[in-house]
């Protein structure tokens, strides 16, 4: 006979973004609407196998909706990749009487509450990243403030690059993917963006578009570069080489994980909190909660981790279109 649901958990794990609280909060507080004891683990996996491991109630969580971070704290772990790791940690939450476990994170995150499903533990994946590099999903928490973030930061720098005539390169976090640099691109008319996942290394056709604009009159230029393409400060000064411009790098880094989260970002996170906490009470396991075309859907982990993502040609074509 399968056993009641009576005690959930929540840990929040890799990188931190904007709505982490607020999803923690909605987790917390449907469960104990619903009649679950709630506890908070806390540092992700690495926690977990230390046994920091809290209760939690309606004030735990109070106040916390508008901050950014997360209450709970982040790390990230390599030793839970192995075997008998994920054993223990399986093992640590048996013991706490933890009979299904939220996890807040990208897709590492994801691969380790897989293994925790593999040996009995039932888990909920929620996407958890200012990246927007998780495929099953149109919607990651914290991917809406990171690039209003960015974008303010970016018109800023666009005033001063106007000021001095030059040629900026402003370089967004990402990792790997290109949507907050994509997204900037379009909302703050940079000249140029450069995508890990479309630029082609071509840095003399990028100089000789910024040769053609200031032809055409341009007084500056602003350069949008992906964390995954990098080296901001070298292309800067060959570029400045190369046009006699000159041309700076501002790497805005990690202010884009912080700050109070949008409203988009508090309420989507809500609904996802909540959504795993009732796919815990109807018994589901290994599941992963996403945003698709207008809907909160969730998919089974194995195949929302074989799925693949990459930028949308009509968007990027647009945001060529509009540089004039």
């Amino acid at each position: 006979m399968e056993k009641k649901m009576e005690t959930i958990a929540v840990l929040t794990s890799g990188g931190d973004a904007p709505g982490m609280n607020a999803c923690i909060r909605s987790v917390v507080r449907t469960a104990l609407a619903k009649g679950l004891k709630v506890k908070g683990i806390l540092r992700g996996y690495a926690g977990l196998l230390k046994e920091e491991i809290i209760d939690m109630d309606s004030h735990s969580v109070s106040d916390i909706i508008e901050r950014g971070g997360t209450i709970l704290y982040t790390a990230r772990c390599l030793e839970f990749k192995k075997p008998d790791v994920q054993q223990q940690a399986a093992d640590i939450l048996r013991k706490h009487g933890i009979d299904g476990l939220v996890v807040i994170g990208g897709d590492g995150s994801f691969a380790g509450a897989r293994q925790l499903a593999n040996l009995g533990i039932n888990t909920i994946g929620l996407p958890g990243t200012i990246d927007l590099d998780i495929a099953c999903t149109d919607y990651t928490i914290g991917f809406d403030t990171a690039v209003n973030t960015a974008m303010e930061a970016i018109d800023k720098v666009r005033d001063t690059s106007s000021s001095h005539e030059r040629c900026n390169i402003i370089e967004v976090m990402g990792r790997n993917a290109g949507y907050i640099a994509l997204w900037c691109g379009i909302a703050n008319g940079a000249e140029d963006i450069l995508l890990p996942e479309r630029y082609d290394g071509d840095e003399q056709k990028l100089i000789n578009h910024i040769i053609d604009m200031r032809k055409q009159g341009k007084k500056h230029h602003i350069i949008i570069n992906a964390e995954g393409v990098g080296h901001s400060t070298s292309m800067a000064k060959r570029i400045e080489a190369a046009t006699g411009i000159e041309t700076r790098a501002t790497i805005i880094g990690h202010i884009q994980r912080g700050g109070s989260p949008t409203c988009t970002d508090r309420v989507y996170a809500s609904i996802f909190g909540a959504k795993a906490v009732d796919l815990l009470l109807e018994g589901k396991s290994k599941r992963v909660v996403g945003y698709r075309k207008g809907e909160f859907v969730d998919y089974d982990i194995n195949e929302a981790l074989a799925m693949k993502k990459d930028i949308d040609d009509y968007t990027f074509e647009v945001s060529k279109w509009l540089v004039r």
